[in-house]
């Protein structure tokens, strides 16, 4: 589950519990919802509750588990040590007739809460007696906003309950329809600041208003803290770091960026003179996303062999994070479901090389770009195509160089169906591609041989199409020159999709028409075995 995306997820233990959870789903585009395998079809499938909202609520991903909040708490009860650090957790009735938050006051639970509600028409069991005397979590600031410490912020919620009035300083809108005991010569004071203040008689939030233009790489994280304290200016009003295109490469930027809790941008068009490093203090909130660009990321993922439970979760989490989508239709349509503003980029299975320039172009645009196949994208598929096309562009194009690619390996066809089949990969194998479209036959067939002769077993991909009748017969006879009649041959079609069918044959049973473009074959070694419906190939020789 490392890596998850912090998009909020709606857990559910069962089918009963679907309607609702795409009701709440409809109100939020960027969730998912999360479903336990075998029991219900969801976005994304988990084996063990427990263990699943656990490494949700650890990864810090808002958490609306539709079941009683008890078994919510008890699932959690081991993480909860750290207070600071809770992301929202909601449990809401089945039915949707019932919406509990409980966790996360300082991250919005409430105001999750009752969006909910919203979408259910259920007013939520709110019982923060700050929230419910004034009408707004005075410790969850908007977007834009950092609550400087929480500890002095339940002293002060604490201090207004007990009867004491306050004044506002500075500009916060959303308090304008708070029920605050507002008085000019109150003792305490919610202060809207980005300098550093101490001050125990004040709620102290700071705007992120104060951007940080680098123009170089070096020590920066100590000579941001510096230039920052030199102005008097909290870290927590920092918006962004922003840099120079030539930099985008730069690990010890990312690295600061991630330190420091901010965005990282790019950009040539400074408006100040930059030397070293640079402040610039504005008036409000600075959105980070309209000051020049992001360095894009290009992602190639393999998304198993078809079922959401096969899919790993870096997988998911950088689908969840896409903003461009590409690949052949069927692998496209496999990843869904897409939110509104994804886009899908669909092409025809043979034109992987144009896929993969197409997007290269798209993440040096800045964009976050992930590049779909089945099973692992490394076996026959589209990282190698990825890894041609930048070969082929790394002279001619060079700001594809500077594109963060990353590649997220998959469950494999083969080890798919040799999971379902039991283990005929417990020695040594080798995996071959029946397609000559790429390569001579003479090559395939030598292969084969050589494979024959070291008594490895074979995993066969693309064995049989329209294209190609012939071949796999002409492979097997070659096979049947050194393996015995006896031989067992795993047949997976569409392992992992609801069509899926697995078959064990002798090899001297084995014949073209028992196979098609969508079967893995597995051809057993002098040493494979069945035993009851079990097919295994053991991890030693005699």
């Amino acid at each position: 589950m490392a890596g998850l995306s912090s998009s909020l997820a709606i857990v559910l233990l069962g089918s009963g519990a679907l309607d609702t959870a795409r009701r709440i789903q409809s109100r939020f585009p960027e969730s998912h919802v999360h479903g336990l395998a075998h029991r219900v079809v969801a976005d994304i499938a988990y084996d063990d509750f427990g263990a699943h909202m656990r490494e949700l609520y650890r990864a810090g991903v808002p958490i609306i588990a539709l079941c009683s909040a008890g078994i919510v708490i008890r699932a959690l009860a081991s993480c909860l040590s750290d207070k600071k650090a809770e992301p929202p957790v909601i449990a809401v009735a089945q039915d949707g007739s019932a919406i509990v938050p409980l966790l996360g006051g300082t991250s919005g639970v409430n105001a999750l809460a009752r969006e909910i509600g919203t979408a259910l028409d259920v007013a939520p069991a709110i019982t923060t007696s700050g929230e419910l005397r004034f009408g707004q979590c005075l410790l969850a600031p908007p977007e834009g906003y950092a609550l400087a410490d929480i500890e002095q912020g339940k002293r002060f919620v604490s201090d207004l309950l007990a009867g004491e009035t306050t004044r506002i300083e500075g500009d916060a809108p959303w308090l304008d329809a708070a029920a605050l005991p507002l008085a000019d010569d109150a003792r305490l004071a919610v202060r809207i600041t980005p300098l550093a203040v101490d001050d125990e008689h004040s709620l102290v939030i700071h705007p992120r208003c104060v951007l940080a233009w680098i123009g170089d790489d070096i020590d920066i994280a100590e000579r941001v803290r510096i230039a920052l304290r030199g102005r008097g200016l909290s870290p927590l009003a920092l918006a962004a770091l922003i840099a120079p295109l030539h930099l985008m490469t730069s690990q010890s930027l990312s690295d600061t960026a991630r330190a420091l809790d901010v965005p990282l941008r790019f950009s040539d068009a400074a408006p100040i003179d930059i030397n070293g490093i640079a402040l610039q203090v504005h008036d409000a909130p600075v959105d980070a996303q309209s000051i020049g660009r992001a360095r894009g990321t290009l992602t190639v993922i393999g998304l198993g062999p078809g079922s959401a439970e096969l899919m790993t979760p870096a997988a998911r989490a950088a689908l969840i994070a896409a903003e461009d989508v590409l690949g052949y239709e069927t692998y496209v349509r496999m990843a869904s479901p897409f939110r509104d503003d994804q886009r899908m980029h669909i092409t025809d299975n043979r034109e992987e090389l144009q896929r993969a320039r197409h997007a290269f172009e798209l993440a040096s645009e800045g964009r976050r770009v992930v590049v779909v196949s089945s099973g692992d994208p490394g076996v026959f598929a589209m990282a190698a195509a990825v890894l041609e096309a930048l070969d082929d562009g790394y002279a001619s194009h060079p700001e594809w160089r500077a594109v963060k690619l990353a590649i997220v390996p998959g469950v494999s066809a083969s080890l798919a169906t040799a999971a379902r089949a039991g283990a005929p990969l417990g020695h040594d194998f080798c995996v071959l591609s029946l397609s000559d479209n790429l390569k001579p036959w003479s090559v395939i067939e030598k292969r084969i041989a050589h494979a024959c002769e070291a008594d490895l077993v074979m995993a066969f991909y693309n064995p049989l199409s329209k294209a190609r009748p012939w071949q796999f017969d002409r492979a097997i006879e070659i096979v049947r020159r050194y393996r015995s009649a006896a031989t067992p041959v795993v047949l997976g079609r569409d392992i992992g999709r609801p069509a899926e069918a697995l078959r064990v044959v002798k090899l001297s049973e084995l014949k073209s028409d028992l196979v098609d473009m969508r079967t893995m074959v597995i051809v057993g070694s002098s040493t494979t075995r069945v035993v009851g419906d079990w097919v295994y190939t053991p991890r030693w020789y005699e």
